[in-house]
């Protein structure tokens, strides 16, 4: 019974060991790209690219849910083609992630800051139809996307959105320039960098806390969240159970944890 103990123990950290290193490798990554924009560059000739329309991401129908393909550079710069539009439009793309091997994935709107409303719409619908997809709000799409397609897509729209609303600086009014992963902003008429905002926005939350995955199972077992609430016992209050919120908490907390490893 002890020799299986152990070996159980023993490969829960090795799991638990190669989980933190595959972490911190992409952490590292990430950071090196966002940086570097010579190396963003290089990533975005074998990364992949997730697409949208005016915030609104691509999307393909598979039985009772979404997925949102992926699109390699060459691909891209193909479907520009075919549709008149000039690849110079790559530049607007943002970086949101890499996978375990190292693929950077980017996204990319095809419909931001376009001229024309008509033209626009017309090769909304064109692409569409060449990439057998539609281009859906992802308010309406989010209960039916797989966890990592959501939160990858949640990502990507908040940055897009970002830098749609921070083309000019606050300061001087003249156009800011992004670097090629979409990290920051700069004016070049008085080097002010702009960061997406990584803080609390008290105009749009009235409050944000850090909470134990022990405190959070405990609301989510709570049977009488009323009572318990008016009583103190329960330090908040949790999303609807329809809201995806609330999913992505609940697998949260139900995923198996690793130890802590030893210092």
């Amino acid at each position: 019974m002890s020799l299986y103990c152990g070996t159980a123990c023993r490969r829960k950290f090795f799991w638990c060991y190669r989980l933190l290193s595959t972490y911190v490798t992409k952490t590292r990554y990430l950071f090196e790209l966002k940086e570097d924009d010579d190396a963003c560059k290089k990533a975005q000739q074998t990364g992949a690219f997730y697409l949208f329309h005016n915030l609104a991401p691509l999307l393909q129908k598979s039985e009772h849910q979404y997925l949102a393909p992926q699109y390699s550079l060459l691909e891209l710069e193909r479907l520009l083609g075919n549709f008149g539009q000039d690849s110079q439009i790559l530049e607007d793309s943002v970086l949101i992630g890499c996978s375990e091997q190292q693929e950077a994935w980017f996204a990319l709107d095809l419909g931001l800051n376009s001229s024309c409303s008509i033209n626009a719409s017309l090769q909304k619908a064109e692409m569409e139809t060449a990439l057998q997809g539609s281009f859906i709000k992802l308010t309406k799409a989010l209960f039916e996307l797989n966890v990592k397609d959501a939160s990858l897509l949640s990502t990507a729209q908040a940055l897009l959105r970002w830098h749609d609303a921070h083309q000019f600086c606050s300061r001087s009014g003249q156009p800011t320039k992004k670097n090629v992963s979409g990290s920051k902003r700069v004016c070049p008429s008085n080097n002010i960098i702009y960061y997406p905002q990584l803080q609390v926005n008290l105009r749009e939350l009235e409050a944000a806390a850090w909470f134990s995955r022990d405190e959070v199972a405990t609301v989510l077992r709570r049977n009488n969240p009323s009572n318990q609430q008016h009583s103190g016992a329960v330090p908040f209050w949790l999303p609807p159970k329809l809201a995806i919120a609330h999913q992505l908490i609940k697998e949260w907390v139900e995923k198996p944890t690793c130890s802590p490893l030893p210092a």
